[in-house]
């Protein structure tokens, strides 16, 4: 259980940094774009916001969504289970024999995990064993939305900020400087939850969100002329 809550925690970590990453590429191809085509702090600012609430209302709603259905999609596998274990005890004892059979232990051996953790907690045991799910951690719709609305905010912050404080002449280059720090974080971040060398993930990072602002400046340039 312990070990589980802790991969838990990894997925939302994970999940929060993408999201940063989402609102910092997102925003930043939005605000660059616009100031393409216009100097104007004022539009700059509403481009922005918009950006910003529209990016965060929908990867908020999405991830509520998404985990609203593996939630009823759960429940439901978890009501069958209950239902199974009422109406056939040993046939449920049996189907979580062999399926420690089919993880490689000898059969007195898978027979009597299978009766221990049975005792324990049946329910739990064959949720865990058929699904990954531990019936008493279903993960909340609510919780997963609001934590996708506060990720993207924050890193849709960054590139916002960065285009409205500075003075004009230097406001684009110091939003691309800020992104691609934002981006190399993100991608360090990401890359070493999952063990994985950070040195790729941090230029496809990066060369993601420079592509996006060069291809949305020259289209806002385009605009603007």
């Amino acid at each position: 259980m312990e070990n589980e809550s802790f991969t838990d925690r990894l997925n939302w970590l994970r999940a929060g940094v993408l999201g940063a990453n989402d609102g910092i590429v997102s925003t930043a191809g939005i605000v660059v774009g616009v100031a393409g085509a216009t100097a104007q702090e004022s539009t700059l600012l509403l481009a922005g916001l918009s950006g910003l609430l529209a990016g965060s209302l929908s990867m908020a709603a999405g991830e509520y969504v998404s985990v609203s259905t593996q939630r009823d999609t759960e429940q439901a596998f978890l009501a069958t289970e209950r239902r199974e274990l009422a109406d056939d005890p040993e046939a449920e004892l049996d189907e979580l024999t062999q399926a420690y059979l089919d993880k490689g232990l000898s059969p007195e051996v898978a027979r009597q995990v299978a009766v221990e953790l049975t005792a324990r907690d049946a329910l739990a045991a064959h949720a865990a064993t058929e699904a990954n799910v531990d019936p008493y951690q279903l993960t909340s719709p609510w919780q997963a939305a609001v934590a996708s609305f506060v990720a993207f905010t924050v890193g849709a912050l960054l590139p916002l900020l960065a285009i409205v404080l500075p003075p004009p002449s230097v406001r684009v280059w110091i939003t691309v400087l800020s992104v691609v720090v934002g981006l190399v974080i993100c991608g360090w971040t990401s890359a070493r939850l999952g063990n994985a060398p950070p040195g790729r993930a941090v230029v496809r990072n990066v060369a993601g969100g420079l592509l996006a602002m060069a291809i949305t400046y020259a289209a806002g340039s385009l605009i603007g002329a």
